[in-house]
């Protein structure tokens, strides 16, 4: 029996351009027991029987009736009353009714008496206005599963009070916290005996439906969508089983009214769209002439192959002659502290963003010299349970000089001391050897001679750092570069004021034009004439 049930009962958001009240839900409840589907079997085996004049209809005319009792469907709207037999009751009485709202509900209770046309049983609502909507949290629910335990950082969160769940009216005020207003309303169900109806203890909520003004609607749960039936179990001596079926019933809107409103939507979308040019304009901040801007949008992705954990590294940018940056902008940063996966490598996942802005301006045009790109040195360090720090690698990583997404990983190593006393020191009392300059990871930027030696000098290979880097060029002559010249050019060409590049690139294209006339001229020379022209150059060689 317990095959089809519908398992997720979390709860769906929709968003909804359409008025909220044109919402329609139909929901259906029926009863699952040994004794119903009994009568019903019994009562299938009387139908087939009837033309024999086996078995009286009489005799299973109670269970049937009972059987028929036990389920009900009803259609539900936005913020629609339906009353229980507890409020039926309860409102009948006039001395009962203390609030407008309450004497309202007795005038309509008893009209619907009067008129005999009560549509529900045991389906029922409280919508926004009814008190049940300020005590929710303490009315029972018939969702399966049970409710699921707290995660561990949940648990740190509650401890460490970083997320207030319950924000208070002077919280909101000072804390200046975006609150939307929400309607909720409540489909409830009257799940006790069939003669029993009204008591407290047997209502149950079926579905929670919240919408704001946004047309955000939120609905626990979800509909059934083809999916199987959801599992109600009651609580109490007869624990009952009943199966929940909830459907969207809201009519579709009609050809002439969705042409209209997408006609709307476009206009203001239009208008919306023009407004948000005339705030902008037409006209982008453009870098001066002759000057390349680098923007540099990176991530410090991960760290592996270590000796120790708790790992973080510190990095900064340094710029070769010709560059410069944003005042006030940092060049250099520390990531947090991270600890290894424990399952599969030692891997420490840092996630660090950084950004970069750099300008490039040659003022020297008579240097023939490339230009050098900007540099990212780092070192990754681990920390002990002293706060003792050690020197785990160093390395360094070139900016690409072409736009775009890279990804890229960097080898590191670290300063290596012989004997067994640095390594204890090193394990002990922490510390290693350092470079003075980071920089000598490359080529140290005080290096002036013509070949830099490392004669001596012990390291050890240790792990890697993976970097993603985003690179984003920008300079006024990248609008002019839509001829061939320009798109085979290099960036630093395009920028203007490079004769001495200019001037190489005009020959070599002057070599390449001629040469390709020399080759159409010779295909159109008689084969007779080349190849006495050949003969003579051979003799002349001899």
């Amino acid at each position: 029996m317990a095959d089809g049930w519908c398992t997720d009962t979390g709860e769906s958001v929709y968003r909804s351009r359409d008025a909220v009240k044109n919402l329609r839900i139909r929901v259906r409840i029926q009863r699952v027991t040994s004794t119903a589907a009994l009568s019903q079997h019994l009562h299938q085996q009387v139908l087939s029987q009837q033309d024999r004049g086996v078995i009286e209809l009489d005799t299973f005319s109670s269970q049937t009736q009972a059987a028929t009792s036990d389920a009900e469907e009803l259609v539900v709207g936005w913020q629609e009353k339906f009353f229980s037999q507890y409020e039926v009751d309860l409102y009948q009485t006039e001395s009962n009714c203390q609030t407008p709202l309450e004497r309202q509900y007795h005038t309509e209770i008893m009209a619907m008496e009067r008129s005999k046309r009560r549509q529900n049983q045991r389906i029922f609502t409280y919508t926004d206005f009814d008190r049940f909507s300020k005590w929710e949290e303490q009315a029972q629910s018939l969702l399966i599963p049970a409710q699921s335990t707290p995660t561990f950082l949940a648990e740190l969160n509650l401890e460490s009070r970083l997320i207030t769940w319950e924000p208070s009216e002077e919280f909101i005020k000072n804390s200046h916290i975006i609150n939307t207003p929400v309607q909720t309303m409540h489909i409830m169900g009257d799940l006790g005996p069939s003669g029993k109806l009204g008591l407290k203890e047997n209502e149950y909520i079926l579905c929670t439906i919240k919408a704001d003004g946004n047309g955000v609607i939120t609905i626990k749960p979800d509909f059934n969508n083809n999916r199987g039936a959801y599992r109600l179990e009651t609580q109490g001596e007869k624990r009952e089983v009943w199966r929940l079926y909830l459907e969207n019933a809201s009519s579709d809107i009609h050809a002439e009214e969705k042409e209209r409103e997408q006609r709307m939507y476009r206009d203001l979308y239009t208008r919306h769209k023009d407004y948000l040019n005339s705030l902008v304009g037409q006209d982008f901040e453009m870098p001066p002439p002759g000057i390349l801007r680098l923007i540099v949008n990176g991530e410090i992705v991960s760290a592996q192959g270590y000796e120790y954990d708790n790992l973080y590294v510190h990095f900064f940018l340094d710029l070769p002659n010709n560059w410069s940056s944003v005042p006030f902008h940092g060049l250099s940063g520390v990531t947090q502290t991270c600890r290894t996966s424990s399952v599969g490598k030692d891997v420490a996942f840092f996630s660090y963003p950084f950004s970069f802005e750099t300008f490039f301006h040659k003022e020297d045009e008579s240097d023939g010299s490339l230009p050098q790109w900007p540099v990212l040195y780092f070192k990754v360090l681990s920390l002990d349970f002293w706060q003792r720090y050690r020197t785990e690698g160093y390395g360094f990583l070139v900016i690409p000089s072409t736009p775009g997404y890279h990804r890229m990983t960097c080898r590191t190593w670290r300063p290596l001391q012989s004997g067994t006393v640095a390594e204890l020191r090193r394990f002990f009392i922490g510390g290693a050897p350092e470079l003075e300059d980071i920089s000598y990871v490359r080529v140290p930027g005080t290096f002036k001679g013509k070949r830099l030696s490392r004669f001596g000098f012990r390291t050890q290979t240790t792990g890697s750092v993976t970097f993603t880097l985003n690179c984003i060029q920008h300079a006024r002559a990248f609008i002019d570069a839509s001829t061939l010249k320009k798109r085979r050019q290099t960036v630093l060409d395009q920028l203007g004021g490079h004769s001495q590049q200019g001037s190489v690139y005009n020959v070599l294209e002057a070599f390449q034009r001629a040469r390709n006339r020399m080759q159409e001229a010779r295909e159109t020379l008689p084969r007779d004439l080349i190849n006495t022209s050949a003969q003579l150059n051979s003799e002349s060689s001899a």
